[in-house]
């Protein structure tokens, strides 16, 4: 059982889940505190507040855009699974591919995707540079600066667009100042939450 407070933050701000979807984001807390023991899929200071700073923080991408069916979605150094996998439970009808350069953490998140039995997920153990295929989207959260994971990334951009914003990367990042002569828009996260945590986040929505 959950014991986090924010796991109701949650479930309050986004209506109309399923209780498979209930259910599957109930199980997160448990699942990351017995994985988080084996290795430190996460900061241990967050794991208990892990709705609040990962699970939470993930889903704002869905206060921007509503994945439709058969999109498809990258989630670039996902490390422990975010912001992909609280996604692909919010998203069912889109398709997640999960990739990190480190054969540890894919192996451990491998597990967990199976654990919440989240058949929209893939992963895959290799380096941005190494990406084939095209997608709707490109996910990043402390990757790299913001430029740079651009540019390793935009070959890779799906210019077939269906959604209500243009394909491109959406990043999670702070307040840090950044120059970048790239088309992109920045949507200030404590718009949508009211948590002081959330008062220097944003997404950052880059595309060409």
């Amino acid at each position: 059982m959950h014991s986090s407070m924010f796991f109701n933050e949650v479930i309050n701000n986004f209506e109309g889940l399923s209780q498979t979807q209930k259910y599957q984001f109930e199980q997160i807390e448990s699942i990351y505190v017995q994985w988080n023991a084996k290795l430190n899929l996460i900061s241990k200071k967050d794991i208990e507040n892990i709705y609040l700073k990962h699970v939470l923080h993930s889903l704002s991408i869905a206060k921007i855009v509503s994945l439709r069916l058969g999109a498809r979605i990258l989630d670039v150094g996902t490390g422990g699974g975010f912001p992909g996998i609280p996604l692909a439970i919010f998203f069912p009808q889109a398709h997640f591919n999960l990739i990190d350069s480190i054969g540890k953490k894919i192996s451990a998140v491998t597990a967990i995707v199976k654990e919440l039995n989240l058949s929209n997920v893939t992963l895959q153990n290799i380096r941005a540079e190494e990406i084939k295929g095209q997608y709707d989207f490109i996910l990043g959260r402390a990757v790299a600066d913001l430029k740079i994971f651009f540019n390793w990334v935009k070959a890779r951009i799906s210019t077939n667009c269906t959604h209500s914003i243009p394909n491109g990367v959406l990043y999670l990042r702070g307040d840090e100042p950044i120059k970048i002569n790239i088309k992109h828009n920045v949507y200030n996260i404590n718009t949508f939450f009211s948590n002081s945590f959330f008062a220097s986040k944003k997404i950052f929505h880059l595309y060409l």
